[in-house]
């Protein structure tokens, strides 16, 4: 029962697909996300990034293609953690 219950409250989690720009930290590594947005007014498309600070238990490499979930503040900046790594760096 409490495991179901377990799942359903992660249902709501958001989940990002980034790709890993630096892994010095312990623990922890910088995933830069791409989004594609049209302008308002021009209609253009337009490349918008964000860098996000995730949890990393798995060991991932600069480079690799991770998918992040959100999670609970771990520390000052840290609110995601990495659940599967895509494809690995070649």
């Amino acid at each position: 029962m409490a495991e179901k219950a377990n799942t359903e409250a992660r249902a709501f989690r958001k989940v990002r697909e980034g790709i890993v720009v630096s892994n010095k930290m312990d623990k922890t590594v910088v995933v830069k996300i791409e989004r594609r947005v049209q302008h308002p007014l021009y209609g253009k498309v337009v490349l918008r990034t964000n860098k996000l600070k995730a949890h990393d238990i798995i060991g991932c490499d600069e480079g690799d293609r991770v998918e992040i979930m959100e999670t609970r503040p771990i520390s000052k900046d840290k609110r995601w953690r990495v659940t599967q790594i895509l494809e690995k760096v070649k």
